[in-house]
């Protein structure tokens, strides 16, 4: 019946609380309220609480408690949550769950545990599927974007002068982007299943925690290949031929990380191909005097905010022998972004001078330079949650 009441409550807080059989906590109580008896640390775990001892003597709580509206039963309702094998802290600030399998004594550090954030993949999918959706980072849109966007700009460049770009090259390029992202994910967690575990941001991805096998993966990733098989064939021969090359590219790029310091470079080479891409589906050919460039802008870009992303790892890096550009620039990390900022910009110059494009696009141009500039100006390089955020 709690069970039930909570249910009722999280759908009127727009899902905030993700309650199953295997994820409860007292947290759930108010964990936001400044007057809450319960610390971030009072959590359940085993050995269970003395059945005489209430939760009014261990915590200061009454019997009872309002949780959406309904008065709930505290005690019977801990009772059931504390028979549990799995546990989880559950944050409505943030939708993120951190977890602790099979019971057993907590310390400091599982304080420090990594997250797996509440998202639509845990509301509307089969059980069964979510670790697929995971695995191909179907909760975390922006990766497709970032991949989705040099080819948008590629193929509206390449639109006949006065004419709105092909929305149908626009819709296979969106779905491609976003099979090739989740293909990139799959091969980057299926090579790095044994770093991952070290690592507190990935421990918890689909491979690496156990929830799928290897071979699962690679099917998964088999796939993933042939939709995007079927996408590509779609385009004309010198994109084919163009599209298919990127796999190497896409195939090779989890291993520069235990090769070099500019694994980032490299993913830039690997993002941003759909700039060459998108302008060979629309034109049949290649010009290098507007296609180039816009490459060129793209990786430096990429540079940028994958430098920023990869200071969140630095010290997990370090304990585990790999590499990144926030372990290469350390403190200089700010001079090196600002240079390849200026580097993305006047590429993207250079690109639309070549193109012959009106000032509208100078005019966009000085904002995207000022978002830039405000991005690695006010990034805390120390803080994780500020570099994410970046």
């Amino acid at each position: 019946m709690a069970a039930f009441l909570i249910s009722r409550a999280s759908r009127r807080l727009r899902s905030s609380y993700y309650l199953s059989s295997t994820l409860i906590s007292p947290s759930i109580l108010d964990p936001l309220s400044k007057t809450s008896p319960l610390k971030p640390s009072d959590y359940f775990h085993k050995p269970p609480i003395h059945p005489k001892e209430t939760l009014e003597t261990k915590f200061g709580i009454p019997k009872y408690s309002q949780i959406g509206g309904f008065e709930v039963n505290v005690v019977k309702f801990f009772r059931i949550c504390n028979s549990n094998l799995h546990f989880a802290r559950i944050s409505t600030s943030s939708g993120s769950v951190e977890g602790i399998k099979n019971g057993g004594n907590r310390n400091e550090d599982d304080d420090k545990g990594s997250k797996v954030e509440l998202s639509w993949i845990d509301l509307y999918l089969p059980q069964s599927m979510r670790p697929y959706a995971r695995l191909a980072r179907l909760d975390k849109p922006i990766g497709t974007w970032l991949l989705a966007w040099p080819c948008m700009w590629s193929i509206t460049l390449a639109a006949p002068p006065g004419n709105l770009p092909d929305f149908k090259m626009l819709a296979l390029f969106g779905c491609g982007s976003l099979l090739l992202r989740g293909a990139g994910c799959t091969v980057n967690d299926l090579l790095d299943r044994d770093i991952d575990t070290k690592v507190e941001r990935t421990k918890l991805r689909p491979v690496a925690s156990g929830l799928l096998t290897p071979f699962q993966g690679i099917s998964f990733l088999g796939f993933q290949l042939l939709l995007g098989l079927g996408i590509l064939l779609q385009l004309n021969n010198y994109s084919i031929v163009l599209g298919a090359s990127s796999l190497l590219l896409v195939f090779s790029y989890p291993l520069m990380k235990r090769l070099t310091f500019w694994p980032q470079a490299y993913l830039g080479l690997t993002f941003n191909w759909g700039a060459l891409l998108g302008w060979t589906a629309v034109k049949g050919s290649l010009d290098p005097a507007i296609a180039l460039p816009l490459y060129i802008s793209g990786v430096f870009w990429t540079l940028v905010y994958d430098t920023i992303y990869a200071h969140q790892d630095k010290e997990d890096d370090l304990k585990v022998g790999v590499k990144s550009t926030a372990l290469r620039f350390g403190d200089s990390t700010k001079n090196w972004v600002t240079g390849f900022g200026i580097a993305c910009i006047s590429s993207l110059s250079l690109c639309g001078f070549n193109a012959d494009i009106g000032w509208p696009f100078y005019a966009s141009l000085i904002a995207a330079s000022g978002q830039l500039a405000w991005q690695i100006w006010t990034v805390d390089l120390s803080s994780r949650a500020d570099c994410n955020r970046k």
